[in-house]
């Protein structure tokens, strides 16, 4: 075959004719063991079948102990572990990266065009997940990732771009294949991402968050780390009031309050950082400052009166489900009417049905065709809903979505609200690292710490 090379070796005992059809019985401590190998222009590496079937019991031994030392008090710990084991092995071994998804044009629109290439890095998502890894007791993998980020953003420093490829270099210019045929017919399939290009304000409030979590979880950040991290809050201070893509990546830049909001969480979590940090008085009164500036901003040009909700975009009275991470922020008193409404109209404006809810009104993109709902941000609800005294309901909707995984235990970016089908590349680290918080957002909120709250969790 040119340039491939592929061998097939089996258990003794068992021959295997090309071409032909080969029988074979399984029985109880008995395995059949078949060893595929495959070489590109380089050696063929074979390896007997014994010593194949000891390398598989050694990794799942690796893996048991892994997850053995996750805490056994987590309410909905079967899940929480699924979702941690599926973000780990969704980080590139090499370099630490975690990608966004390991698929290319899976459609959100089967048949349609909204077909995209997520195996990149994008900061946002991966930042979701190091937290995660952090709360969960797993600052190693939380490490990795802060120092891949680094090295990756070094040369564009103090932007941040919204993604990498996973060695850290530029993602390729999007592009399509000609004549290939994607899933569920759905055309075209592309390669390469052009939201490589976008402002996106929000990825620098995730960031730093991350950052700051670490520097809770650990000790003082290294030196390069906390230069990093005030050029980031210096990127905010010159750039918040341009109006950016958004965490949606909408083709049309905008004021997306989100994005003002991540904004204020950049500068706000940097000064945190900054009472154990070096930093000059003029930076931390630059900083307090326009921190402030951005939360009034917000409060006065990104809230409708009418409906008692933030919005999507300042002058628009359309919701963002991606609001929900308000009560989290601090921004507001979780327990104030404008965070109550804000749940509460996103809940009601942009449901799917069910637990399920959009990211904005459907259609609202730019886009042709139609999308699904949007799984991460049902997630958010339910961190929404247990961070405002409401664990109740956020006990019941996180259930309701439990029955929505896949049978392997899986997540998507999207579902179909009708049939339950999961749209779009998968498996998704944005979900995976929402469902783990949703589901830390319930043991941490009143009446979730204890036995009594793990049994009320997981009965």
């Amino acid at each position: 075959m040119g340039a491939l090379a592929v061998s097939l070796s089996c258990t003794p005992g068992l021959t295997v004719e090309p071409g032909r059809p080969t029988p074979v019985t399984v029985r109880p401590g008995r395995p059949v063991i078949l060893v595929l190998a495959v070489a590109h222009r380089e050696p063929l590496v074979h390896v007997e079948p014994a010593a194949a079937w000891e390398l598989l019991l050694a990794d799942e031994r690796r893996w048991r102990a892994w997850t053995a030392e996750i805490d056994g008090s987590l309410p909905f710990r079967e899940h929480v572990v699924r979702s941690l084991l599926t973000v780990r092995l969704l980080t590139y071994s090499p370099s630490q990266a975690l990608v966004a998804a390991p698929t290319t044009s899976l459609p959100e629109d089967p048949g349609g065009v909204r077909n995209w290439d997520y195996r990149y890095v994008w900061p946002r998502d991966a930042s979701i997940g190091a937290n995660a890894f952090l709360s969960v007791g797993k600052p190693e993998e939380a490490r990795g990732f802060l120092a891949w980020l680094l090295h990756a953003s070094r040369l564009q420093r103090p932007r941040l771009p919204a993604l990498f490829a996973l060695n850290g270099r530029h993602v390729p210019p999007e592009r399509e294949l000609p004549g290939w045929v994607g899933h569920l017919d759905s055309v075209p399939v592309r390669i390469g991402n052009g939201a490589a290009g976008q402002h996106q304000l929000d990825g620098y409030g995730w960031v730093v968050d991350a950052a700051w979590a670490f520097a809770q979880a650990e000790k003082p950040l290294y030196a390069e780390t906390w230069r990093a991290v005030r050029g980031f809050a210096e990127q905010v201070v010159r750039c918040w009031q341009e109006p950016d893509a958004g965490i949606w990546e909408v083709r049309e830049p905008d004021q997306h309050v989100h994005s003002k909001l991540m904004g204020w969480l950049a500068l706000d979590r940097a000064l945190r950082i900054a009472e154990t940090h070096p930093l000059t008085d003029r930076q931390r009164r630059r900083w307090r400052d326009v921190r402030d500036a951005i939360a009034a901003d917000v409060r006065a040009r990104g809230f409708d009166p009418v409906t008692g909700s933030y919005v999507r975009s300042y002058g628009s009275t359309e919701l963002d489900a991606a609001l929900l991470v308000l009560p989290l922020l601090g921004l507001d008193d979780a327990g104030s009417a404008r965070i109550r409404g804000t749940v509460d109209a996103v809940r009601d404006r942009l449901s799917a049905g069910g637990p399920l809810l959009y990211r904005y009104p459907p259609g609202h993109d730019g886009l042709p065709g139609t999308e699904g709902a949007f799984l991460p941000c049902s997630f958010w609800l339910v961190q929404a809903l247990a961070g405002t005294g409401r664990r109740a309901e956020a006990v019941e909707l996180f259930r309701a979505l439990l029955d929505r995984a896949s049978p392997l235990g899986l997540y998507a970016e999207e579902m179909d609200p009708t049939t339950g089908a999961h749209l779009g590349n998968y498996p998704q680290t944005l979900t995976h690292a929402a469902l783990i918080q949703a589901a830390l957002a319930i043991r941490d909120a009143p009446g979730g710490s204890g036995q009594d709250g793990h049994r009320a969790a997981t009965d």
